[in-house]
């Protein structure tokens, strides 16, 4: 038997971020959601209840996160999107065009959050620092034209964030 999460995550608790993002304590993981009827599944967690979705380019369905999303009937702000940067697009020129990618294949104006998926294109990556500064500069420029609401980084240590990252 399924449980029935559409009563307890439709009453999500926000939680505050710096700016006044609100961002939905539950989300919904898109990874490997396309491997049989994407669209279905999205479809169904949005039934359950669920209005924030993690996806990214790497995933290969932004697009059919997109698409359900658009079709869902609800308003843009009634739901919330996060989406990263993949590691093979770190540096600035290349990180442009990855959130314009991702944001064409959502077929959105914004999206809510963006992050950095990885912090090194590859081990031996020796100019991992200066990709990341220019990673995070687009971000910032993206950021300030309103096309992401907050930016952000993943699988990052600390040491590492505190070696790029603008204070």
């Amino acid at each position: 038997m399924r449980a029935d999460l559409s009563k307890t995550i439709a009453r999500y608790i926000f939680m505050e971020q710096t700016k006044k993002l609100l961002i939905p304590s539950i989300g919904f993981g898109t990874y490997k959601a396309a491997i049989q009827d994407g669209a279905q599944v999205i479809r169904e967690a949005l039934d359950a209840g669920y209005r924030y979705f993690d996806t990214a380019s790497f995933y290969e369905n932004e697009d059919v996160v997109g698409s359900v999303l658009a079709g869902s009937g609800l308003s843009r702000k009634s739901y919330f999107v996060a989406s990263k940067i993949w590691k093979s697009d770190l540096g600035y020129d290349s990180a442009k065009e990855a959130i314009a990618r991702s944001l064409d294949r959502l077929g959105l104006d914004y999206m809510d959050v963006c992050l950095i998926h990885w912090p090194k294109s590859s081990p031996d990556d020796t100019r991992w620092e200066e990709r990341l500064a220019g990673t995070w500069k687009a971000m910032e420029e993206a950021k300030a034209a309103g096309k992401i609401r907050s930016i952000g980084v993943s699988n990052m240590t600390p040491k590492i964030w505190n070696q790029f990252v603008p204070q």
